[in-house]
């Protein structure tokens, strides 16, 4: 980037590339992040097919997500990710005791998913893609990125990237929760959840590893 708000940058990050990954990783508290916001999930399903009884299932699911959260207490390490989890199964639980559904757990996951990658396209189509506004974190400046053609591009292409993930679950997920597949439901939030996004993050690095969009320019 050919401006002076680019050179504010930290110089942790020598280029554009670097400073998406770092982002990005940080955005999902790497790999243990990611493992914790499968957990309740993997226990609400687990109960579910072995007692077929929501109240226990939910209860189980809500359980290991405080459990997650006291572990992190103890090591005095960030909750953020944990709470995050707790806070999606504490309102799909809302939303299944409402209505007396197992299926509706999942509900407020379909809903995000759908909402968000409406978001990132709208973003996209507008040329004001939502991964820009990583970089604009790092510089300081939210929109210096936008006047240079070729990063809106760069930026562009990793939202689609990470929009695909969001369209895939609501695509796969939508007609078993049509159908009553609560079963179903819960084998493919997991399958679509964590596997899903290392794969969309795995092609998002490849596309940033073939850059060397520099931060750091000497001011005109």
């Amino acid at each position: 980037m050919s401006t002076a708000d680019m050179a504010a940058a930290p110089a942790a990050h020598a280029t554009v590339e670097a400073a998406v990954r770092a982002q990005l990783s940080k955005a999902l508290g790497g790999k243990r992040g990611i493992v914790e916001a499968a957990v309740p999930t993997i226990f609400f399903t687990g109960m579910w097919i072995a007692t077929h009884d929501l109240k226990t299932s939910l209860i189980v699911s809500i359980a290991s997500a405080v459990v997650l959260l006291l572990i992190r207490l103890a090591q005095r390490t960030t909750p953020q990710f944990v709470l995050n989890s707790l806070l999606g199964i504490g309102i799909g639980a809302f939303f299944a005791m409402r209505s007396g559904d197992a299926k509706d757990v999942f509900l407020p996951g379909i809903y995000y998913n759908a909402v968000y990658a409406v978001v990132m396209l709208v973003s996209i189509v507008a040329r004001w893609p939502l991964v820009g506004f990583l970089i604009g974190s790092v510089t300081g400046d939210p929109t210096a990125w936008h006047r240079d053609p070729g990063l809106v591009r760069l930026c562009s292409r990793l939202t689609w990237l990470l929009m695909l993930p969001c369209l895939v679950r609501v695509v796969v997920q939508l007609p078993l929760y049509w159908a009553d597949q609560v079963t179903a439901l819960g084998i493919a939030k997991i399958a679509l959840g964590w596997p899903l996004q290392v794969a969309g993050l795995a092609a998002m690095v490849w596309v940033l590893a073939r850059g060397r969009t520099p931060i750091h320019q000497p001011a005109d």
